[in-house]
Order: structure tokens, then C-alpha cells, then sequence
């Protein structure tokens, strides 16, 4: 449905791709539906019903998402069960060839991908074209599982007793990816899946499916196999399909903490493997003896950028005794002047949020702190520039931030600096320890002492030292703790093989044939 679209984006980008999803459906005379990719075709989901796929800068429908069935979740998995008895056969070699023309592919195609992806998403162009870059790492990590799924022996364990463990594929996974990177977080999961020996049915966001649809055509282009990846659209009926379903033996999900909870109890409970990335509150602490220009910029990036629709983006911002008045007068002169627009326009340095209903949400947040004492210094809600059509909100800074407050326990997932005082390095320790989520956590500092003590102390899985979104690379693993996430193994990585196989081991000793010695 979208290979009609044109490869050079140029003066009327702003239009075209809107322009050109809408001159399709006219052309057909119907609304243009996306469609299931199942054993190595297109097919229409049994679902009859569907949801709006909206462009956030100005509110357009751009087409529809169909709602699907367990039926639709049968075929997939049925198609992956199948596929699964000879792709587990495949020298290991072989099966990430796939991966290296599909990364050639990636390469050729960054930029339409991009301009897709910040189309049904609003994220700036600059921020589109990082969501597929670091989707085509993922794919280059998982080129290398020649090496990541080696096993291991042990010569005479015991008097003429030999060990090896080797790895070897379980069969069908799945995976349930959110809306705000539509095409790095399925990365995450299925090149390491399969070229680990075992087939995959991925059921993207509803909200975001289009650039998805592009990339299964560049991976139908790449040569992939019938049946080891499929795609399903829909809801939460798929949803409930996928993690109940017998013959799936793990499940991948990134979202919001109630739904992350859910999956792994009731996945879990079916008998499979399973890795639940939930929400975040992301503290950012701040020393005196940090370089204060450097730490505004990075704090500054970090809570806006994607709009803020990021699991690692910066929330609260702890500065520690002195440190506060560089920080707010800092954050405050940066943030007025932030341009929010249409994403495809290159000025652009924060695009809208998802959805009406994710505005609102944001904006009842923004309140709640000024109905609990909080002071609002930068009020991004009111901006006279922000645009007339779509869901934008402007940078917004609020300071007087204490503990109790609802917006400083909740996810906000939004351009909200919050900023909150502390007088030691062991008081904000305290205060992120104490919070429900553990993603990431990020200290601003010169004193390789603070650091240490710092990265010792602190419950988050993932750190940043003078980083503003620690985001570990493909070849570490992704995840945080306690209500950040559910399960025991990690996303990406070496942790990845880890949870897509099992360890075989054998245990051998072979008696002397006296006849032949």
C-alpha cells in the first residue's frame, strides 16, 4: 500500500506524503486498511473493526488500522509453527543472510523511513531518522549471532567425563511493540529471535503500523523465508490471543507499566518466557561541580526530545544545593525559544503528541502540580506559537517539585521539565530510590568519586554519567527494574540469545573398546 510513494522528499515534503496516502484512497475508492503479512503474504485481517491512523501535526487520517482476530493470530502462528520445523535445520550462517541484504536495504531506504515514521508518529525528522538507525544496529548485532551463540565445553569434568551446553531455538515468539518508535523497538526483538533458529509474529501498535508495513515490504524484498516473520494489526484482542496461545513459547512487550504487569501474569501464567518493559521516571541529578552549559543542554534534550515520548526521557531534575539557579535560569532561556511544529519541517525541535487523548492526559498532570503547589515557569500549554491543527504542547518547566506530588510519581510522557532542589547527593539518592519505576537515571558531575558512589547506590538498571538518555547500545542489554520492568532477561544484546534459546547440556564418557585399543 505504500510503495506508490515517491523516493525524493523535497520542497512540498510537508504535503506529500499526507497528499499521497489521501490520492490512494480516491484512486481505490475505498479508505486505505493495512494488512496482516502471514506465511509470506499480504492478507486482510478478519477484523471488521478499525481505528484511525492520524497524523499528529494536523489531525489527518491517514488511513486505517483493522482490529484483529484470534483467527488472525491462529494463521500467524500457525504459518511460524510451520516455518519453525526447517528454519531450526539452517546452519546458523545461512539464516543471518537475510539480515545483511534487509540492512542494505535499511541503509537505501533511511530517509522515506524517517519521513514515515515522523507522518504517523510527529517526531521531528532529525529524531525519525535515529529511530531507524538504531533499528539498523539491532540489525547488525544480530548479524553476528555466528558468534553470540556459540556454546561451551569441558574437558574431563570428571575422570573421562566430558560437558558441552549448547543453544538451540524453542520454536514461535512473539512480540507487542508501543507507538513512539515505530520502527527501532521491533528491532529489538525479532532479527535476534530469528536468527537465533526460531520464527516470530510481531503485532505492532495500532496507531503507528504504516512504517511497520514498509519495512516487512523491504524485508519481503530481502528474501525473508515464508512464515518465520509475520505481522498481525490490531488490539487488545490480538493482544490477549498472542499471550495465551499454546503453541508461542515467549513474549516481548514494551508500553505502560499496568499493561507491561499484565502480560507477564497472564503470559507467565501460560507457561512462557516473558520480558515486559514498563514505564519510567527518570531522575536527573545534577552537582555543583557539573559543567552547568553542558548539563542544560543534555537535561534540556533529554526531556523534550520525542516530544518526551520516550521511556528513557528525563522527568525530574534533581540540582543539589548551589546547582539549582545555573539550572532553572538556564532551562528556562533554552526552553522559550524551542520552535514546535510540523516534524518534517527541519526547524522544528518538538513535534506534537500522539493523540488528543495523550494531550489531555499531559495537560491534567501539568495542572495537578499547580493545584499541589508547584509554580508552572515556562507554560507550554498556552504558547501563542504553537500551531492551530494537531496535538502540540510547548516545552513546559515547572519547579518546586516535592515527592508526594502526583506528577512526581507518574509517568508524565510528555515536554514537562520538572525541577526539584536537594541539599546533598545522598538526599537525591533517596528520593529516585524511592520511586516505583527504575529505568534509567542519569548524575551530572566532575568528581569521579560522586560517580562511583552514584552508580553503587542507585536502583535504575540503566545510568548515564553526564548522559542525558543513557540508551545502551545493540550489543548491551536494555532494561530497567522494579515496576520498569517484568521478567528476568533482558532486551538486545548478548541477553537476547539468552532468552530466545535454551541450554542443552550433555554430560558424556565413553568406555575403551578394548577389541580396537
Amino acid at each position: 500500500m505504500i510503495e506508490h510513494l515517491k523516493d525524493n522528499w523535497q520542497a512540498e515534503r510537508l504535503q506529500s506524503l499526507t497528499a499521497t496516502l489521501q490520492q490512494a484512497a480516491s484512486e481505490t475508492s475505498k479508505p486505505i486498511v493495512v494488512q496482516n503479512f502471514i506465511d509470506g503474504k499480504w492478507l486482510p485481517s478478519r477484523g471488521q473493526e478499525t481505528v484511525e491512523i492520524i497524523n499528529p501535526a494536523n489531525g489527518a487520517v491517514l488511513g486505517y488500522t483493522p482490529l484483529g482476530t484470534a483467527e488472525d493470530i491462529e494463521l500467524a502462528v500457525q504459518a511460524a509453527k510451520k516455518a519453525f520445523k526447517t528454519w531450526r535445520e539452517t546452519p546458523v550462517i545461512d539464516r543471518v543472510q537475510v539480515l545483511f541484504r534487509l540492512k542494505t536495504l535499511l541503509e537505501a531506504h533511511v530517509e522515506e523511513l524517517a519521513e514515515l515514521i515522523t507522518l504517523e508518529n510527529g517526531k521531528t525528522i532529525g529524531e525519525a531518522r535515529g529511530d531507524i538507525r538504531r533499528g539498523i544496529q539491532m540489525v547488525e548485532t544480530a548479524c553476528g549471532m555466528p558468534l553470540m551463540l556459540k556454546g561451551q565445553v569441558s574437558e574431563d569434568i570428571a575422570a573421562g567425563i566430558d560437558c558441552h551446553a549448547i543453544r538451540r531455538p524453542m520454536g514461535v515468539f512473539a512480540a507487542i511493540t508501543p507507538f513512539n518508535f515505530p520502527a527501532m523497538v521491533p528491532f529489538w526483538f525479532w532479527p535476534y529471535a530469528i536468527a537465533s533458529g526460531n520464527t516470530f509474529v510481531l503485532k505492532p501498535s495500532e496507531r503507528v503500523p504504516l512504517t511497520q508495513v514498509r519495512l516487512f515490504e523491504l524485508i519481503e524484498q530481502a528474501g525473508m523465508p515464508k512464515g518465520v516473520l509475520n505481522m498481525v494489526q490490531g488490539g487488545k484482542d490480538t493482544v490477549n490471543a498472542l499471550i495465551a496461545h499454546p503453541d508461542i513459547s515467549g513474549i516481548s512487550f514494551v508500553g505502560s507499566t499496568p499493561v507491561a504487569k499484565y502480560v507477564y501474569q497472564t503470559a507467565s501464567a501460560n507457561g512462557k518466557r516473558v520480558q515486559a518493559l514498563g514505564g519510567a521516571k527518570n531522575f536527573m541529578v545534577v552537582l555543583p561541580d557539573a559543567q552547568m552549559d553542558a548539563a542544560v543542554r543534555t537535561v534540556l534534550d533529554s526531556c523534550i526530545g520525542c516530544a518526551g515520548q520516550r521511556c528513557l526521557a528525563g522527568s525530574l531534575i534533581l540540582s543539589v544545593a548551589e546547582a539549582y539557579p545555573a539550572i532553572e535560569a538556564g532551562i528556562i532561556n533554552t526552553a522559550k525559544h524551542i520552535q514546535v511544529g510540523n516534524g518534517l519541517d527541519p526547524a522544528t525541535g518538538v513535534g506534537p503528541l500522539i493523540s488528543q487523548a495523550a494531550l489531555d492526559r499531559v495537560k491534567g498532570l501539568i495542572q495537578s502540580a499547580i493545584d499541589e503547589g508547584a509554580t508552572v515557569l515556562v507554560d507550554g500549554r498556552h504558547s501563542e506559537n504553537l500551531p492551530n491543527q494537531g496535538y502540540y504542547l510547548g516545552p513546559t518547566v515547572i519547579t518546586g517539585i516535592q515527592p508526594h506530588m502526583r506528577i512526581a510519581q507518574e509517568e508524565v510522557f510528555g515536554p514537562v521539565i520538572l525541577l526539584g532542589q536537594v541539599g546533598t547527593l545522598d538526599e537525591a539518592i533517596h528520593w529516585l530510590n524511592s520511586s516505583e519505576f527504575a529505568n534509567t537515571t542519569t548524575l551530572f558531575t566532575a568528581s569521579g568519586a560522586a560517580a562511583r558512589k552514584f552508580s553503587y547506590e542507585v536502583d535504575p538498571s540503566m545510568i548515564g554519567i553526564n548522559i542525558g538518555v543513557p540508551a545502551p547500545m545493540a550489543f548491551f542489554s536494555f532494561g530497567g527494574s522494579k515496576h520498569s520492568f517484568f521478567g528476568d532477561i533482558k532486551a538486545h544484546g548478548q541477553a537476547s540469545v539468552d532468552f530466545y534459546t535454551d541450554t542443552k547440556v550433555t554430560v558424556e564418557r565413553w568406555f575403551k573398546d578394548s577389541s580396537i585399543w
